[in-house]
């Protein structure tokens, strides 16, 4: 996939799909499942995922021990203010401290680091490997999804998970970690306070436990939805002149207000919903510092305990309270990174084209004989549009393909690519099966011009020489000449290095004279042009007619045309209708015959009068 931004005019069509045709139904979404697979993802980073865990558990420890040694600080202090505070012992015990406290935050630091670091790999590994299935699904895929959820998933998605990776790993560790440890060290100080604490905080769990569990609903919602939306915006961007044309605005603005609308209420219900971890936390957290001071008093004055005590307690209790809302956003980020990964997975996860690793059959010296024997296709297995179409090109033929809107003309050329596989019959370049040979055998006989033209932001030299290295200047200049693009590169700037962008105002005919242009760069065996002509003026058509026919010569040419007096000199015309060939034979010997062909020549001829 290339890495060049496609420009103005190159966008695919996705259609204007309603709203409801977007992302299908809602499923059960697997949150377990999901992150088993993102574990699994990350298997390569095992190992510093593992250090970093530790540390996130080492730094956590010397945190726990802090109030021990802060409670042993408090005693010192206490037991002197009688008989003179122990300045030595108050040192040793805070010099102690600040060693605890720098040795946790350095450990912090190192586990923050190593999870960002890898994070950020992860990231880049997965649009990769996204951009590498990109090209090996089929083009049945694009047909039914939309280019904005496919950008969505490259760019929302995975920045999301990495996001639930950097924040949630190392802060559940050392949540947990922090949890338990406190609980452990409340346990050994004094078990009575430590039961109270456990008694007033225990609710947490229970309300944290019964939001996340409505919440994560909303999170896969909120990301399908985002999906949805990008989809749609990045489908009025590119028709944004049709939109104008007709009038689409309202309802443009209609379809964005609903998707918009469905976007806000699932990520207002996710985040008011995660939203009242914090505030939950806080009262249980200032609910427990209540009951520890209640009674931790009555168990002083009963001589129970030291006030030294209540001291170490009343941070335990922060450290037990902390981690809950810590988990609490740590579930938060891994619900999202959850809900994210499954759209992810499921794009990686879609079936791809055939392995063709194994196929030896070759095209070399290719003379360009295709024949189409009894071949049937369907774009699914219910609706059969191609029944039985049978067509012999001998090399060198120029062969034009014509027929009402419907007929399977474009499918054909697709079909001649293996851009779709066929469900019946054969199709044989030089007697080979091209089901035989591998896709890019296939595709480098060929070079394509199409009525939607493709350009990229770069230079038009770049353009020019897509995909076809080391040519030489004169046959790209020869190519222009040969088009009636000479002129118009000559004024410009930087002539062949000015580049496209949305600063060079290039004419539909412009575009398509370039997209022509780099077909006879490219020199293949073999030529497709659909209706390549269809948005240039009469007068460049002819010169771009009679530069085709200089490229066509030796060579098997097929053309769909619409105009059907740009291909009164084909060797072989095909006339489709419903999928099959009702008639066939040269301009003339179609005339004469006074049937369905001679009905659409008429019909334009009157037209034209």
């Amino acid at each position: 996939m290339t890495e060049k931004r496609e420009y103005s005019g190159g966008a695919k069509a996705s259609g204007m799909r309603g709203p409801g045709m977007r992302g299908g139904g809602e499923r059960a979404r697997d949150f377990t499942g999901t992150w088993k697979k993102l574990i699994l993802y990350c298997r390569k980073y095992y190992v510093p995922i593992i250090i970093a865990i530790l540390c996130a558990v080492g730094g956590t420890v010397f945190t726990l021990i802090g109030p021990d040694k802060l409670s042993d600080l408090t005693r010192v202090i206490t037991d002197g203010l009688l008989t003179g505070i122990d300045m030595n012992a108050v040192a040793k015990i805070g010099l102690l401290l600040v060693t605890f406290y720098v040795c946790g935050a350095a450990l912090s630091f190192i586990q923050h680091f190593i999870m960002t670091t890898i994070s950020q790999v992860v990231s880049k590994r997965m649009r990769s490997d996204i951009s590498r299935k990109i090209n090996a699904l089929p083009m049945s895929y694009y047909s039914r999804t939309s280019n904005g959820d496919i950008l969505s998933r490259v760019t929302n998605d995975v920045d999301m998970i990495s996001q639930s990776l950097n924040q949630s790993v190392g802060m559940l560790v050392s949540a947990i970690t922090l949890f338990v440890g406190s609980l452990l060290m409340m346990l050994i100080t004094n078990v009575i306070m430590a039961v109270t604490a456990i008694a007033a905080i225990i609710l947490g769990f229970l309300l944290m436990r019964l939001i996340t569990g409505h919440s994560q609903k909303y999170f896969s919602r909120q990301q399908r939805h985002l999906g949805e939306l990008n989809g749609h915006i990045e489908e009025i961007y590119s028709g944004h002149t049709v939109v104008k044309a007709y009038n689409g605005e309202e309802n443009a603005r209609r379809d964005f207000d609903e998707l918009n609308g469905k976007l806000k209420q699932s990520a207002f219900r996710a985040q008011c919903l995660a939203g009242l971890m914090q505030p939950l936390m806080i009262f249980i957290g200032n609910l427990g510092y209540v009951a520890v001071c209640v009674v931790g008093a009555v168990l002083t004055m009963n001589n129970q305990i030291g006030f030294e005590v209540i001291v170490a307690f009343m941070m335990y209790v922060r450290f037990f309270t902390q981690p809950l809302s810590q988990i609490a956003q740590a579930t938060q980020s891994l619900q999202s990174g959850a809900a994210a990964g499954e759209r992810v997975f499921e794009f990686l996860e879609a079936e791809e084209m055939a392995d063709e690793s194994g196929k030896t059959a070759h095209l070399e010296q290719v003379s360009g004989t295709v024949e189409f024997d009894h071949v049937k296709f369907g774009y699914n297995n219910d609706k059969i549009i191609i029944h039985d179409f049978s067509a012999r090109a001998l090399p060198g033929q120029k062969i034009a393909i014509v027929g009402p809107t419907g007929a399977g003309k474009t499918t054909l050329v697709n079909l001649l690519m293996r851009f779709y596989e066929i469900q019946g019959g054969e199709i044989r370049i030089d007697g080979i099966p091209t089901s035989s040979l591998k896709r890019e055998d296939v595709h480098s006989q060929f070079c394509m011009v199409l009525q939607d033209t493709w350009l990229f932001e770069g230079t038009i030299r770049e353009n020019l020489i897509y995909c076809t290295p080391d040519v030489p200047e004169g046959k790209m200049e020869e190519a222009c000449r040969a088009v009636g693009l000479e002129h118009f590169i000559s004024t410009l700037p930087q002539g062949y290095d000015t580049i496209l962008n949305d600063q060079l105002n290039l004419s539909q005919g412009q575009k398509q004279q370039l997209t022509i242009a780099r077909a006879m760069i490219a020199d293949k065996p073999m030529l497709i042009l659909d209706e390549a002509t269809s948005s240039v003026d009469t007068r460049t058509e002819q010169q771009i007619q009679s530069a085709m026919d200089a490229l066509m010569k030796n060579r098997t040419s097929f053309v769909i045309a619409h105009r059907l007096s740009t291909i009164k000199n084909s060797d072989l015309i095909l006339v489709l209708k419903d999928g099959d060939i009702i008639e066939s034979g040269t301009h003339e010997e179609l005339l004469a015959k006074g049937g369905f062909y001679a009905g659409l020549y008429n019909s334009q001829f009157e037209q034209a009068q």
